[in-house]
């Protein structure tokens, strides 16, 4: 797997105040939705899920 295939694709928040960046950004509307997109991201694009426990989550690919 190349570089550039690897890293932070996407992160999920409900407060868009705590991200900014050049990967895509989801704001969910709960948190409910946010571990749902999460979830479907990471399965879509065979990667991770982490939790940075301040209402962060960001999709990861090792």
């Amino acid at each position: 797997m190349s570089e550039a295939a690897k890293g932070i694709l996407a992160v999920i928040t409900t407060d868009r105040n705590k991200v900014t960046g050049a990967v895509p950004i989801f704001i969910a509307d709960s948190e409910e939705e946010k571990e749902k997109v999460a979830r479907y991201l990471a399965s879509t694009l065979d990667a991770m899920v982490h939790d940075l426990e301040n209402g962060v989550y960001y999709i990861v690919k090792h």
